[in-house]
């Protein structure tokens, strides 16, 4: 068997993008540990200072040092970047000065404590996103951790410790990691250092001795990050040799694969793997390899696949499953691939005949082509001897393929007689090769082999002489016989194996199509709601099930959605809230809680899990086949991607909901108390006077009566423009709500600018009013108070943003079946830019004479003209000024409600 040593097509691509993104990208190392006084700070100071000596430019970021006195004077010649200093309900506090960082750009950069949680409002909420930060612009970064604080990590130091630890780092941060240096120290030492106070203060140290540092815990701690630390180097080596391709396998340590097949043998096989593993400490996979021939599989057969690679999956083995012509080669070429050291692999007891016609086994092509790969053979016992299957089990279920297919030669005989005598005898066996070719591609392997015998049958005794006998006179008919078998079986085996191959790729090919489908379905959907309707009617057409998705709310799994019908009794809640915790699949057809009749997917991305997929089959008879089972996966970790990613776009909505909320109650404030200290200065200034001078005897009070009158005026005057402030915070509080309620009524137009212009007297007595209503203009159907109310602010704010003196214009008229009514001062005008922002809440012109507001009034004008199916726009006037305009349809203005 010819060995592929050719590299890899998608690793070298890969190696091709990693080494572009490093060429821009900085480099991270991480000194890991396994509690805290390992030792990781002043590693890393160490190597800082080292790389220092070597001419690189090193900065520290964020040093902790806990006082210690060995620590701290690793700091000597190193430059430290102040840190950024903060002050959260009354406390101080000090982080890493990110910007700083940035700013003094140094070739590495040190960051103590990577999983650390920092300060409220700072640009990132963890440290290791402001460590990615520098990354991507460049820089190199020393930093530290413990094994603990990785998120894989945190069930498992749970059940160890009984801790549980809230800081954490998703995994990808060591994934990406250029280089891990693991800082080791027996617990015995550092129980003792925590005893001399060199990790805690005394009494700090008792407790952590007694609760997290016992020496049971930093053992399993210690066993956990070297193990980690190994499988990491481990990864490395089998990438280097795939890059490089080496066939490999490099005895750096041992790895077991172990190939199962449909044999009953295969359970025996996954334990004896499991006992291998433990005795040499080895990791292990167990492989299936599915070739064309696979496709026509027994429905048993494939359920005892599936069975053994669920136990092989309990037993903790990792399992893949491979596709090929040929299994032993596939099973070689992924060892080489993975750098396995030895192969299990099972051998059945059948006669020596049978391997004879079958050719050799996979066992024993395995063996002549492992090489340096060591190979176990697992026999089945004698007494469980299995012999050639009886034919009812060759042709269980496909019985009809072999009846059509020796129809088809009962056919094509025929055919030859009517064409017997114009053709020589030996030309009649091209017909019977075609049937022969047809009976391959349509109905396989074994009906096609039939038909290839037949024909020869069928060929001597019809059509060569002596005719309806078997016996030949012409021995060169045997050379005919032997040729016409020989390329009827080779033709047969090739047609059948292509057929299959193409069954292959066709249920490929549905599979990819399938997972593209949802992807774009999901891609299109815009929130959480629309991803999980699609999640749920894809899965359920796709595998003919009833689909429910269970989302965390309130501390609580509950369901989000689900298919019509679908509801969980106790039972079944449960299981689901297990998958949840454990994050591991449960339910039907798996190992554990299996009784009930969904199978319960935990949805995991890199940042935790995010729910539960249940699914229910509506064929509770029918099981998912190892296809089914792959492409349920990959749906999984669509849909859990999809998931996070509408739950992360829904808390950045409410996020930026929040801060425009705080933005317009800090708008609303300022306006308001903008607002109001003004009028009510003056308020208090008259009231204060009139008071003092009533109170005055009658030698002493100043005031006379024309004094104490403007006075009067002055305070009534004010009182109305806060109480015109009042109100508009009442009309803009109804106009969002939804209460605004149209009470139409005839409205003579000159009337309405009589009553507005009477109620704004004191606010326009040093500005020249102009009025202009068109002729003829008709009383129109409005809300008189309302529509009022628009131009009272209309006017305000004209008077707000022009000089004392200047035109104000008012204007009605009708153009185009639509009512307008408009007001234009003399003022400076908006710009362009902001002729439409004018309208929006809170929002107040910057234009030099601008005398504040709250900013409500427009908006409240735009609310009203819409509630009465208008419009309303701003221009600016070319000789200077703003013009407004509100325009109603008359269809609208005239309709009696």
């Amino acid at each position: 068997m010819k060995e592929n040593t050719r590299p890899d097509p998608d690793e070298l691509l890969e190696r091709v993008h990693l080494e572009e993104e490093q060429k821009f990208h900085g480099k991270l190392k991480i000194f890991l540990g396994y509690a805290a006084g390992v030792g990781k700070t002043f590693a890393m100071l160490e190597a800082a200072q080292q790389r220092k000596e070597q001419g690189i430019d090193v900065a520290v970021g964020y040093i902790e040092t806990h006082d210690r006195k060995d620590t701290e004077a690793k700091l000597t010649g190193l430059e430290v970047i102040p840190r950024h200093r903060s002050s959260y309900h009354e406390v101080d506090l000090t982080e890493m000065d990110l910007d700083g960082v940035l700013k003094r750009h140094p070739q590495l950069v040190l960051i103590d404590e990577l999983a650390h949680t920092n300060t409220p409002y700072s640009r990132h909420p963890k440290r290791y996103l402001d460590v990615e930060e520098l990354l991507g612009a460049g820089i190199d970064v020393y930093t530290t951790v413990n094994i603990q604080h990785f998120e894989s990590m945190n069930d498992v130091v749970r059940q160890i410790t009984g801790v549980t630890v809230r800081e954490t780092i998703p995994d990808r941060i060591w994934d990406e990691a250029s280089e891990i240096e693991v800082i080791d120290l027996p617990p015995d030492e550092l129980i003792q250092r925590l005893r001399e106070g060199k990790v805690y203060i005394p009494e700090q140290a008792s407790r952590a001795i007694e609760k997290f540092f016992r020496k049971g815990n930093l053992t399993a701690l210690r066993e956990i990050s070297l193990r980690r630390a190994a499988e990491r180097v481990d990864n490395q080596m089998r990438s280097y040799m795939r890059a490089e391709s080496i066939t490999g396998p490099w005895p750096a340590g041992d790895r077991i694969l172990v190939c199962i097949s449909s044999h009953p043998l295969g359970e025996r096989l996954v334990r004896s793997g499991r006992r291998l593993s433990d005795d040499l400490g080895a990791d292990w996979t167990v492989v299936f390899v599915e070739t064309p021939g696979h496709i026509h599989m027994p429905v048993e057969n494939r359920d005892r696949i599936q069975h053994n690679l669920n136990l092989a999956e309990q037993l903790g083995a990792r399992v893949e499953n491979l596709s090929g012509t040929s299994v032993a080669e596939a099973v070689l070429e992924y060892a080489r691939r993975n750098n396995v050291t030895k192969i299990i692999a099972g051998k059945p007891l059948r006669p020596r005949w049978f391997e004879f016609l079958r050719g050799r086994s996979v066992v024993d092509q395995i063996i002549h082509e492992s090489k340096s790969i060591d190979v176990y053979v697992v026999s089945e016992e004698a007494s469980q001897t299995i012999a050639i299957p009886p034919p009812s089990t060759l042709l269980h279920r496909r019985w009809d393929r072999y009846i059509k297919s020796m129809l088809l030669v009962g056919i094509v005989t025929g055919l030859n007689f009517l064409i017997y005598g114009s053709l020589e005898p030996t030309n009649l066996v091209m017909v019977y090769l075609a049937a022969v070719v047809i009976s391959a591609v349509f109905f396989g392997r074994g009906p096609s082999i039939v038909a290839s015998f037949l024909s020869v049958l069928a060929f001597d005794f019809f059509f060569i002489q002596p005719r309806f006998s078997f016996a030949v006179s012409d021995t060169e008919y045997i050379v005919t016989f032997i040729g016409f078998m020989t390329v009827g079986l080779i033709i047969s085996s090739s047609a059948s194996l292509l057929r299959d191959q193409v069954d292959q790729l066709r249920r490929r090919e549905t599979t990819a199509r399938a997972i593209n489908s949802l992807s774009k379905e999901l891609t299109a959907a815009v929130n959480l709601d629309k991803v999980l309707a699609v999640i749920v009617g894809e899965l359920g057409q796709v595998f003919n099930s009833d689909v429910a998705i269970l989302l965390p709310e309130n501390q609580s799994l509950n369901i989000r959605v689900s298919s019509v019908g679908l509801n969980l009794d106790q039972n079944e809640q449960a299981v689901a809230e297990w998958a949840y915790q454990n994050r591991q699949t449960a339910g039907r057809g798996t190992g554990t809680l299996s009784a009930v009749l969904i199978q319960f997917l935990p949805l995991i991305t890199s940042n935790g899990i995010v729910g539960v997929l249940g699914v229910k089959s509506k064929n509770q008879g029918r099981s998912l086949t190892q296809d089914d089972r792959l492409l349920l996966e990959n749906y999984t970790n669509l849909s859990a991607l999809a998931i996070e990613r509408a739950l992360f776009a829904e808390q950045a909505s409410q996020a930026e909901s929040l801060r425009t909320t705080e933005r317009l109650q800090s708008a609303l404030l300022n306006s308001i108390s903008h607002e109001l200290r003004t009028p009510l200065a003056s308020i208090m200034g008259a009231l204060t006077s009139l008071e003092e001078d009533e109170n005055a005897s009658k030698n002493e009070m100043t005031l006379n009566h024309e004094t104490r009158v403007e006075l009067i005026k002055s305070a009534a005057g004010q009182t109305r423009q806060l109480n015109h402030l009042v109100g508009n915070l009442l009309d803009m509080t109804r106009i969002q709500s939804g209460a605004v309620r149209l009470k139409r009524s005839a409205v003579d137009i000159q009337d309405l600018f009589g009553a507005i212009l009477n109620q704004m007297e004191d606010r326009l007595r040093d500005r020249r009013v102009d009025v202009n209503i068109a002729e003829a203009l008709p009383a129109v159907s409005l809300d008189a108070v309302l529509i009022g109310q628009a131009l009272i602010n209309l006017l305000d704010n004209a008077v707000k943003f022009s000089a004392p003196g200047t035109l104000i214009l008012i204007d009605a008229s009708l153009k185009e079946r639509e009512l307008q009514l408009s007001v234009q001062d003399a003022g400076p005008g908006v710009a362009v830019e902001d002729l439409d922002r004018i309208f929006e809440k809170f929002y107040r012109g910057n234009t030099p004479t601008s005398s504040g507001g709250t900013g409500l009034g427009l908006s409240i004008c735009r609310g009203i003209v819409e509630a009465h199916g208008g419009r309303i726009w701003a221009q600016n006037v070319m000789d200077g000024g703003l013009l407004v305009v509100i325009s109603i349809p008359v269809e609208e203005a005239v309709r009696e409600e």
